[in-house]
């Protein structure tokens, strides 16, 4: 029950973050979902991804996500998805089945190896982790590159050229007085 629970809260969290029309909004609501996420891995079992989960994907990609917000600003507009809204519906109905897969309990348990080899730990009894892990990472790549794909330029000069326009104004002026402090 607690999984069920948990993983539509992420599934909520997750399209709140589709649909926010603000980037750092949808930041935040990504970092919930993350946190869920993480949540949901600790309570399977897997206590290493939940706290890489929920340093990378809930804390060092939410701070690189606002920073990059906060430096490129946001503008408001008319976004056009890069991902067709078929293929992003059918990406989320599939790794929503294969999550309700594995939650499942397995009516043929088999007893364990005492030492299993890293491929039947990552395919056979790490698999919903690894799928998930792909997923995200998958959710990622599709992320930046909407973040990446603007049409035009967030700012209208770049920084260091209006800071170089600012300089030498300031040097004008202070020519321009040093000029008139000699005339007098």
């Amino acid at each position: 029950m607690i999984y069920a629970l948990l993983t539509a809260f992420t599934v909520l969290f997750a399209f709140l973050a589709i649909r926010a029309k603000r980037l750092l909004s949808s930041a935040l609501w990504l970092a919930v979902a993350s946190s869920l996420l993480a949540v949901i891995f600790y309570f399977m079992g897997a206590q290493l991804i939940a706290v890489f989960e929920l340093s990378i994907g809930a804390g060092l990609v939410t701070v690189l996500f606002v920073f990059a917000i906060s430096i490129a600003g946001e503008e408001e507009g008319d976004w056009r998805s890069l991902v067709p809204k078929s293929l992003a519906f059918g990406a989320t109905l599939s790794m929503s089945l294969l999550l309700g897969w594995f939650l499942l309990p397995a009516s043929n348990a088999q007893p364990q190896i005492l030492e299993p080899s890293i491929s039947d730990v990552i395919w056979e009894q790490r698999s919903l982790d690894v799928l998930l892990q792909i997923a995200i990472i998958f959710s990622g790549v599709i992320g930046l590159l909407g973040l990446l794909a603007e049409i035009k330029a967030p700012l209208d000069y770049p920084v260091a050229e209006q800071a170089v326009v600012e300089r030498d104004r300031e040097l004008d002026a202070l020519y321009k007085h040093s000029i008139d402090k000699e005339a007098l």
